[in-house]
């Protein structure tokens, strides 16, 4: 394992090294290019010695040009100065021998008779240091100058027209050529400390004319040499590069399937005795035969004289859960995977939420006209599915990639749903035929439906158009929309509760399912479960009684005449007898959980509940039996107050989570409602202008409000509360998801980096 984490160290230094020289990695591994693991530790470790190497060689040359460049502008720069200075000295020495011939000026200097008559022999000749200092750091470097020699240097400052490359940090920035003049040995050790403080580079410089330009010959032949010096190793780096991007997947596929391999022989356990590896691990039954084969296969291969033993044990711990999916059903299966996964033999609320999760979005998003738009946005994934699964998308557009089989069934669904709502981007269409409707004289106008008489037979398929912009369209369609809520989440809340019940047949000690199944169904249908059917034959019916008054009053006066309400006969009685087994059901659901776990708990005691000795094979699985925790301490004033919490979560839960599924009415009502005002609002309103540059503003704001908000906007706002209705009010009837996957050893899970 360390010998491997060191080849993928040195992977890890050549993939650096790659990125910087711009090289990309080839996606494929090269075919043909069997390496041993031996050969590989072995190559690794020449070509990263020979590339630090190159580095640390180009490095020092990168540096040598660098200071040889600086010192070649120091040369120019200060050669410039100290040519104008030794001109305009030549001008005004003649000036000053001119101006000695004739009487003195007040403008004259002071001093002028008596430098006239100084010995030369006698002057002092000051001393000079030459370098290149950061420009931001010039005004700080002058006022420590001039603070330390109390005045007693001349500093000359020349700008450095482009950023230069600095030999110490190897980043390129601005600097100013200096030459400071000083007279004195210690003057000049206090400059020197002063650049070393300020980073400042000193070159050497001659005052010599000739010698400058022999200086600037030299250095210059020695940037050309550096120059070809360094292009030709930066080219045989990049050809060592390149070679090891054509290998490099490959090599870095062989150390991780490598590592992978002896990680997972880590696990096994040695026998001493029988002096080989034992491993325990999970598998899925269907495979037992196909592991068989492989061990089989593999023991014929490497020319071994002892076969591999496949044994199938038997264990008290919990297996881990797989479900078999392919690439339609994965991302249904993810969803689900994010609220928890389920364990061993628990039952998958997967297999429903690929039909109930898209439908119920549908229901928030019906139109048929924005479901074509999702459609054609979903084939494009789907057709480019083979290129889009090879390349690195973004974190929102692989997130789409990877549920386009979801948006896909949401979409056909939302399809659906608008041909019943008839809402085309808010715009009703009879493509089923006419309306049943008609006006009856000239008095019927679209706002009111008065006046409208039955002309044909009803509309086959969805809402009648006619419905749509008159006043009846928001009882209608409120009340179809809001009782459809209704009728969907109570028959999802009862197949939460179902699959509960065969949980129960799995987990036989989750007492909570078993002696809970009838009460949970007696207490939801008595309740919302005839709500359902009051709407249903309401709708049957065409009656005009109100539902409203007919819940409220079943509990405050149970035993009064519903008159006018009144939906068949018999209703009454029927009420009454549900409202009694609904408030049955809660001292069901409260009192015989916790009597029976203390009944068993006594049993254990009394030894009636012990397994026959026989029934095990080794004495010592009977620590592991469930049974033998008849020991423990049993408190059942906890277990009570925990029933009694669960209790009231089940009687309250039915009704917020009834209520709660009323979102597919709102939001349902808030799209139709926003397509409309869009729609009406700005297409039309500026149809109406009859201005084509209005018209085209319109159609582009249309366009863009329809994608922005609805096709985006909407569609992320319906999934998030499908999703919520999935977790919250489906899958907390009956899913636990506490297990773990099975994940299998394979090289195809291994991952792109090193762990």
């Amino acid at each position: 394992m360390k010998r491997c984490g060191e080849m993928a160290r040195k992977l890890r230094f050549l993939r650096e090294q790659m990125i910087k020289a711009g090289l990309s990695t080839s996606t494929r591994p090269s075919a043909g290019t069997d390496v041993d693991v031996e050969k590989l530790e072995v190559k690794l470790g020449e070509l990263e010695a020979e590339i630090i190497e190159m580095n640390a060689n180009n490095e020092q040359l990168q540096r040598t040009y660098a200071e040889l460049a600086e010192y070649k502008l120091v040369l120019q720069k200060a050669g410039e100065f100290f040519h104008s200075t030794k001109s305009i000295a030549a001008i005004q020495q003649r000036e000053l021998k001119a101006q000695s011939l004739g009487e003195g000026s007040i403008d004259s200097p002071l001093l002028l008779e008596q430098e006239m008559v100084t010995d030369p022999s006698k002057q002092v000749k000051l001393g000079f240091v030459s370098g290149l200092l950061q420009r931001d750091k010039s005004t700080a470097f002058e006022r420590i100058l001039f603070r330390a020699t109390r005045g007693n240097v001349f500093l000359k400052q020349a700008v450095v027209e482009e950023p230069i490359r600095d030999p110490s940090s190897g980043e390129k920035v601005e600097k100013n050529v200096f030459v400071i003049f000083y007279s004195g040995e210690r003057a000049k050790n206090k400059i020197v400390k002063i650049c070393e403080a300020f980073a400042a580079n000193r070159y050497p410089f001659a005052d010599d004319t000739s010698k400058q330009f022999q200086m600037i010959t030299e250095v210059s032949g020695r940037l050309s040499e550096l120059k070809t010096t360094i292009d030709v190793g930066l080219l045989h780096q990049a050809s060592l590069l390149q070679d090891i991007a054509h290998q490099f997947e490959h090599w870095n596929l062989l150390v991780k399937k490598e590592k992978s391999i002896y990680h997972t022989l880590n696990m096994l356990s040695i026998d001493v005795t029988k002096k080989c590896l034992v491993a325990e691990g999970w598998c899925p039954v269907s495979a037992t035969t196909q592991i068989q084969n492989v061990l089989q296969r593999a023991t014929l291969d490497c020319n071994s004289q002892v076969g591999a033993i496949f044994h199938v044990l038997h264990t008290e711990e919990s297996p881990p859960t797989y479900f078999c999916t392919n690439k339609f059903t994965t991302a249904f299966q993810e969803i689900v995977d994010a609220y928890g996964v389920a364990k061993y033999q628990e039952a998958n609320p997967g297999v429903y939420t690929i039909i109930t999760f898209p439908f119920l979005f549908a229901v928030m998003f019906g139109d048929w006209g924005h479901g074509i738009c999702l459609l054609m946005a979903t084939l494009y994934f789907i057709f480019r599915e083979k290129s889009l699964s090879n390349q690195k998308l973004g974190d929102i557009t692989g997130m789409i990639f990877g549920g386009r089989y979801v948006i896909l069934m949401m979409a056909l669904f939302s399809i659906y749903t608008g041909l019943i709502y008839n809402e085309f981007f808010s715009v009703p269409f009879d493509i089923f035929g006419p309306s049943a409707y008609a006006c009856r004289d000239l008095s019927c106008r679209d706002a009111s439906t008065q006046g409208l008489i039955k002309v044909h037979s009803t509309y086959p398929f969805g809402v009648d158009p006619v419905w749509h912009g008159t006043r009846s369209e928001l009882p209608f369609l409120n009340s179809l929309k809001m009782k459809m809520s209704i009728l969907l989440g109570v028959a999802q809340m009862n197949l939460g509760i179902v699959l509960s019940y065969f949980n129960a047949r799995f987990f036989a000690n989750d007492l909570n399912i078993r002696y809970q199944f009838v009460p949970q169904i007696i207490f939801l249908n008595s309740l919302f479960g005839y709500l359902s059917l009051l709407i249903i034959v309401k709708w049957c019916t065409g009656s005009q009684a109100d539902l409203y008054h007919v819940m409220i009053y079943m509990f405050l006066s149970p035993m009064e005449d519903l008159g006018e309400n009144q939906l068949f006969v018999g209703q009454k009685f029927l009420q009454v007898m549900l409202l009694l087994l609904a408030l049955a059901a809660v001292p069901w659901m409260l009192f015989p959980k916790p009597f029976i776990l203390k009944k068993q708990h006594e049993e254990r005691h009394r030894g009636q509940s012990y397994a026959i000795l026989h029934s095990v094979d080794d004495p010592l699985e009977m620590d592991l039996h469930p049974n033998s925790h008849g020991h423990e301490e049993f408190e059942f004033s906890e277990v009570f107050v925990h029933q009694l919490i669960h209790t009231i979560e089940f009687v309250l839960g039915a009704v917020s989570n009834t209520a709660s599924y009323l979102r597919l009415w709102a939001l349902s009502l808030a799209h139709s409602e926003l397509s409309s005002v869009f729609y009406d609002k700005v297409l039309l309103l500026a149809w109406g202008f009859n201005n084509t540059l209005v018209l085209i503003i319109g159609i582009i704001v249309f366009i863009s409000a329809t994608v922005g908000v609805l096709l985006v906007m909407e569609t992320l706002s319906a999934f998030l509360h499908a999703l919520r209705l999935h977790w919250v009010e489906f899958q907390n009837k009956f899913y636990e998801g506490d297990g773990y996957k099975f994940q299998p050893f394979s090289f195809t899970s291994l991952s792109e980096e090193d762990e």
